[in-house]
């Protein structure tokens, strides 16, 4: 039976001891839970847990403009999803969710593809240059590096770019690679959720790519997460850059599950990666 609220504190006192059941599947909606309780703005929220026999075995969560978020759940949760949501324009989950969403609605308009990574021993590459914490000063770049992401993956933006680098600029939450005296690279790393951190976003402007630069401010960010903030480290990566899951599995990160965000018309969504 599914279960709904706009309620974070309804949700969170059934649905968080199931989603700390596994935090780093659950990366996401354990992140945005604290992002609410910490503050963060959203518009019209809502959220549900599916339970059977009283036990929770699945959740789900949409803060718009960002699509509906799936966690684990049995298969034979999804129909009744759908059928309590109505029309639903956007989902990202695990694959084996998706690909029933599909079986039930049909094949959708946008498929991306992404896979789920845990860091496992690092291993920190030699590049030139050096990690540091973005400053102040750093903002107006991040800023058109930010835009410019949102752009590259065609994701959308769906929200305040400047309002959510300034809000991860205080929070000390993005980093960036330095070298020849000026940022070549940008990293985020996510507060730490159920002793998880997550990667993302992360991109080199064209002009500085092929010099290893998203490798090392990845392997840094990664770090600091490991030394001061969290146990785990993840990120994700869309399966149709070979290039990037390819550097992110030569610094140590491990394949954990795959996922797709699946798009069915409307407006475009923005997946919430950070």
């Amino acid at each position: 039976m599914w279960t709904f609220t706009s309620d974070v504190g309804e949700y969170a006192a059934v649905a968080e001891p199931f989603l700390l059941g596994d935090p780093v599947g659950n990366t996401v909606p354990l992140t945005i839970l604290a992002n609410l309780r910490a503050g963060m703005p959203a518009k019209d929220p809502y959220f549900g847990w599916w339970t059977v026999d009283g036990e929770v075995l699945g959740a789900v969560f949409r803060t718009p403009p960002h699509p509906v978020g799936l966690t684990g759940m049995p298969v034979e949760a999804v129909a009744p999803l759908l059928e309590a949501l109505g029309v639903v324009h956007a989902v990202v989950g695990l694959l084996r969710l998706a690909e029933e969403i599909i079986r039930l609605r049909g094949t959708p308009d946008r498929v991306v593809s992404e896979r789920l990574y845990r860091l496992g021993p690092l291993a920190v590459p030699d590049v030139p240059g050096h990690g540091r914490q973005a400053v102040p000063a750093d903002f107006p770049l991040l800023v058109s590096w930010y835009q410019a992401f949102g752009d590259e993956v065609m994701l959308g933006q769906g929200e305040d770019v400047a309002e959510r680098v300034a809000q991860r600029l205080a929070a000390r939450e993005l980093f960036v690679w330095e070298a020849g005296g000026a940022p070549v690279s940008l990293a985020a790393l996510s507060p730490a959720a159920g002793g998880v951190c997550r990667v993302g976003p992360v991109y080199t402007p064209p002009s500085c790519r092929r010099n290893g630069y998203g490798a090392a401010v990845t392997a840094f960010a990664s770090q600091v997460g490991l030394a001061e903030r969290c146990e785990q480290v993840v990120l994700f990566t869309d399966l149709d850059n070979p290039t990037s899951n390819a550097i992110y599995q030569a610094i140590g990160y491990q394949p954990v599950s795959d996922y797709a965000h699946i798009t069915y018309g409307g407006p475009r969504s923005t997946v919430r990666r950070s």
